[in-house]
Formats: C-alpha cells, sequence, structure tokens
C-alpha cells in the first residue's frame, strides 16, 4: 500500500540534485529506495562528477531548477539547506501547485521537508527517504508535530480539489488548536469515512444549508460539487470538490463478465478507493458489443463510457506506459486502459493507479476535475 501511495503522489518524477563527490554517493543510495518503491528518479550533478547514472548539470543550478521547477513531482536536494533555499525562492507561487522539496546533508544524516509538506508530499517523501537510508526525518509542519492531519493532506486522501486555499490557514490553525471542527458533506457525496478523524460529520442537502451547519463551529470542511464563494462563509471553512474517478478497462475477447469485476474491485483495493466512489468506467469503442464489460458496468452500478480508436491514437499524456507492440498490431492502438480512464477523467487528469493486469482484463485508474 505504500508503494501504491508513492506512485499516486508522485507519478511523474522525482529529480535528485547533488554538488558534491559525497552527495553523488548519497544521491545514489536514494534512487535505489525510490527505485524499490517504483519511482522515477533521475539524479543531476555537475560534469566532473559524471557517471553511468548520472545526467550531468549543463547550467547554472538556478537556472536548472527553474527549468525543471513544475515539470517533476518532488526536488530531493542533496546539499545544504542554504543553497536549495536559495535556488528555488524565486520559483516559488503557491503551495497548491509548488513541487515538493526535500532536503538531505551529503553525507545521508538527516532528511528535511522543506517545502510542499503537505499536498505535495514532501513530508511523506522524507519519511520514505529517510527509512530507506537510514537517515533521521526533520518534519516541522504543526499538523505533523501535533500527530494530526492537514486539509491539504486530507483533500489528496479524499482525492477532492482545494477550491479556496486562502483559508488553508484558518482552518490548519483551528485542526492544531483542537478546536471543534465539522465537516458537511451536501447532496450524493461520499467519501471513505475511515480517512476521517477530529471533525464531527454532518450531512446537507445543499451547499446552502451545509454553510449554516458550519456556522455553529469553529471552522469546518464542506465537501460538495457546487460552487460556493469565499464572501459567503461566515466561519474559517475549505470548500472541497469531490475529483472525477474514471477506471480504464481493456480486455481480451473472451473474459467473463466476473472476471471484468474481479479486477475492478482488484483496481480499488490497491489505491483504496470504495466503488461508491468511482464516477464510471471506461473502455474503447471497438468493445460496445463486449456483454462482458457492459454487464459488469451495469452490476457494479456504474455508467460506462466509451472511447473512438481515432480518438486513443492521437491521446498523449506524461502518465502513460510505454505502447505495447502486441496491443497496437491487435486494435491499432498501443494501450487502452490508461488513455481511457485519462480521457474520460477530464482536464488536470492524472493516472493514480497506471495499467496493470488482472488474468485477461487490463485497468487503470485515473483522477480529473
Amino acid at each position: 500500500m505504500a508503494i501504491v501511495k508513492a506512485m499516486m503522489m508522485f507519478h511523474r518524477s522525482i529529480a535528485v540534485l547533488t554538488l558534491t563527490r559525497q552527495g553523488v554517493k548519497t544521491a545514489f543510495k536514494i534512487k535505489d529506495v525510490l527505485g524499490k518503491m517504483k519511482l522515477r528518479c533521475t539524479i543531476f550533478a555537475p560534469k566532473k562528477y559524471a557517471q553511468k547514472g548520472i545526467v550531468p548539470l549543463d547550467k547554472k543550478l538556478r537556472e536548472f531548477v527553474k527549468d525543471i521547477f513544475g515539470k517533476v513531482d518532488a526536488i530531493v536536494a542533496v546539499m545544504t539547506t542554504g543553497i536549495i533555499v536559495r535556488t528555488i525562492a524565486p520559483c516559488l507561487k503557491s503551495k497548491m501547485s509548488d513541487p515538493a522539496i526535500v532536503c538531505v546533508d551529503d553525507s545521508g544524516r538527516f532528511v528535511i521537508s522543506l517545502l510542499s509538506g503537505h499536498y505535495g508530499g514532501a513530508n511523506e517523501l522524507t519519511r520514505l527517504i529517510a527509512n530507506g537510508i537510514g537517515a533521521m526525518p526533520v518534519i516541522t509542519t504543526a499538523s505533523e508535530v501535533m500527530g494530526k492531519k492537514s486539509v491539504e493532506e486530507l483533500a489528496r486522501n479524499l482525492h477532492c480539489e482545494i477550491k479556496n486555499p486562502e483559508s488553508l490557514t484558518a482552518v490548519n490553525s483551528a485542526i492544531v488548536n483542537g478546536e471543534r471542527l465539522v465537516m458537511v458533506l451536501t447532496g450524493d457525496v461520499k467519501v471513505l469515512m475511515n480517512k476521517i478523524s477530529d471533525y464531527e460529520i454532518k450531512m446537507a442537502k445543499n451547499a446552502e444549508r451545509a454553510m449554516e451547519i458550519v456556522k455553529d463551529f469553529d471552522a469546518g470542511i464542506i465537501i460538495t460539487k457546487e460552487e460556493i464563494l469565499q464572501n459567503e462563509l461566515k466561519k474559517p471553512a475549505i470548500i472541497l470538490k469531490p475529483q472525477k474517478i474514471t477506471i480504464g478497462i481493456g480486455s481480451r475477447k473472451d473474459v467473463s463478465e466476473n472476471e471484468v469485476i474481479e479486477a475492478v474491485d482488484f483496481a480499488l483495493t490497491q489505491v483504496n478507493i470504495p466503488l461508491e466512489r468511482v464516477d464510471c468506467l471506461a473502455t474503447i469503442d471497438v468493445k460496445k458489443d463486449s456483454s462482458s464489460i457492459v454487464n459488469a458496468a451495469k452490476r457494479l452500478g456504474l455508467n460506462l463510457d466509451f472511447v473512438s480508436i481515432n480518438a486513443l491514437r492521437s491521446f498523449k499524456h506524461p502518465d502513460l506506459s510505454p505502447d505495447s507492440k502486441l496491443v497496437e498490431q491487435k486494435i491499432g492502438v498501443g494501450g487502452v486502459c490508461e488513455r481511457v480512464a485519462l480521457m474520460v477523467a477530464g482536464k488536470k487528469a492524472k493516472l493514480i493507479l497506471k495499467k496493470m493486469k488482472v488474468k485477461g482484463v487490463t485497468v487503470a485508474i485515473a483522477e480529473g476535475e
């Protein structure tokens, strides 16, 4: 489960940067740890330390970091904190979009979560690296110190988008200080309840009623598909919008209805998402006559979307696994389940489970807006 969680947070890539000979040794230890977690990782170091497994830094560190800042999920800086802090400072925009920044001393004694600890996953990455190389993790976010979950971490676990990040400081302060908190679910919104603690849970028929409930508490979270304006809130509150979760399916011709259902169930257990949280299944349009997939969708109570082969051929996305030559020979496109999951998930889609094979079924899960 730890591997799947890490793959969800760092689904693109992690850049490990170092400037010294000793730092290179530590960087290789870190790469080995991340590799065991099935995370893509590249080491960058000055040309004079170039060797197999290292990409030479071909420009100044500040220029290089500026180039990669929005293209990676995390930067692990094996260097002094002063160097990396001064380097990343001009690149910082928002805790909602900045990559995780982790600093490790050259000798690998301490691993420090510097930036985007919660939403970006730097705290989790710090733990993984420290545990793997036998170092001391240093995490200073208040909620971590108090043993409580921040709003950012909760939103990520519930697969929700934070609509008003300007209120994060006030609500997280209420969490840390033990104030009365409420979480209000509106309409037909469903979440995994065992991931929620420290909140009194309430249900509301709409967003207007949810805001009335929050007024009776010190702070709260409203999970809704409706639009709420920040100035309509009378108490500190975070608005979470559930992200669209789609399951992409590919299969052999001879798979059974039960095998499709088993594959879906197994995939959901890997990411700890209940079936009720899924919005739809998706597959390629040549499967319209597949009774196994069509009937499985009906039994699961999910809508089934079909995507044309032409649309799949032209679709590009950084999360896609390498094409399968065998699949391409059979149906004319190098992969189905990841492509359809991402396309149907909509804007800002990303894979939270890359394709996996369960008997004769391939399945992938994506989330988007």
